[in-house]
């Protein structure tokens, strides 16, 4: 397969007008097969969504592959050709079906890849606990995590930890090198965070969501990542997590080799209005707003690329550092970046095609036009 004429996305940042090539379900040096004419196009790499819970009626914590393979099929069909879904707090013995669940899980056609799971819960704090359920958190557990990920085939790839918690320091030291450890619903002050950070954490989960604010004397968790160069840290451009303003600050401020935009999608995802649930608790969702009922905010119902065109269109951020932290850096952020997030030969030929105005025109998933 030939892709002619599309402006071509490079990490960078940067576009240029070239050919794409692939044979079998890779990109690759040499021309041969079919030309698709993209003139006029866009050609990014697949979307890359490290954190979303469901879509379309389904929940990651579902614990059925029926859940996964119709979640796989709905991001393929919008442009997100890998998927690292999120756990909610649950039980162990819960999240442990979950685990075996995605590890049987073979994409089929048309499904995207299942790339990793990113365990949100247990090990987060009462105070920031957002809209996971209180009721089953857990202090960091290096044994309890080591069971989950046994149980997973090594599929978990993001682990969530409020480092304020007793035992987080351990385990953050503890599994540093197994899994990329995520700061998330934390109460953590700047010295806190910084002391995860130097234990190895190195990444943070929806940024400004569910932590304390960064303000002048207290830059909290939000100072002290930006003092960790190696870290990566997650942002929610649904139009509805965070005011335009900040998201043009944040890539101002990170960079945008270190934002990794996410959806935190929920169930209701590609449905319409009305009532849900998210983690066993009831959600209301109007429009591309969730909440649960005493108001709080419950994961998005955008897709990633619809946040992507939000971050654009909406929020002034370039198209080229919108795409790299949509593609790039999730992929970078929990080391799959060896097979997806670019066009490059060898990568899975995993490519979408925007129009002019970002609308969505053609999807090819493992070399196969999708749509």
């Amino acid at each position: 397969m030939i892709i002619r004429n599309a402006k071509v996305f490079r990490e960078d940042g940067t576009f240029v007008r070239r050919d794409v090539y692939i044979a079998g379900d890779r990109f690759v040096d040499s021309p041969e097969g079919e030309v698709i004419d993209g003139s006029g196009c866009y050609a990014i790499p697949g979307l890359v969504d490290v954190h979303f819970h469901g879509c379309v009626g389904y929940d990651f914590c579902d614990g059925t592959p029926e859940a996964i393979s119709a979640m796989a099929s709905y991001e393929a069909k919008s442009g997100v050709t890998a998927i690292c879904p999120a756990t909610m707090t649950y039980p162990e013995d819960k999240l442990a079906t979950i685990c075996e669940t995605a590890k049987s899980y073979e994409a089929g056609a048309g499904e995207a890849a299942l790339v990793g799971i990113n365990m949100e819960g247990p090990f987060i704090s009462m105070a920031k606990k957002g809209a996971q359920n209180g009721a089953f958190l857990h202090q960091p557990d290096t044994a309890m995590f080591r069971r989950l990920q046994a149980a997973s085939g090594g599929l978990v790839k993001l682990l969530d930890i409020a480092p304020e918690e007793p035992g987080a320091f351990e385990t953050i030291s503890d599994l540093k090198d197994e899994v990329t450890i995520s700061i998330a619903h934390t109460a953590a002050d700047y010295e806190t965070a910084c002391e995860a950070f130097h234990r190895g954490a190195r990444h943070v989960t929806h940024l400004y969501n569910a932590m304390p604010p960064f303000s002048h004397r207290a830059p909290g968790v939000i100072g002290a990542a930006f003092d960790a160069p190696h870290c990566h840290v997650e942002l929610i451009t649904d139009g509805v997590h965070i005011h335009p303003s900040v998201v043009r600050a944040t890539f101002q401020l990170f960079g945008d080799d270190r934002v990794v935009l996410i959806s935190d999608s929920m169930m209701a995802t590609g449905l319409p209005d009305g009532e849900y649930s998210l983690g066993g608790q009831a959600v209301t969702v109007t429009g591309n707003r969730a909440t649960l009922h005493d108001g709080t905010i419950a994961g998005s119902a955008t897709n990633l690329l619809d946040c992507l065109r939000t971050a654009v269109h909406k929020m002034g951020v370039p198209l080229g550092s919108a795409v790299k932290a949509a593609t790039v850096n999730p992929a970078k952020s929990i080391g799959i970046y060896g097979a997806y997030g670019s066009i490059d030969a060898g990568k899975f030929a995993n490519l979408v095609l925007l129009g002019s105005d970002l609308h969505l025109e053609k999807v090819i998933l493992r070399g196969e036009i999708l749509n």
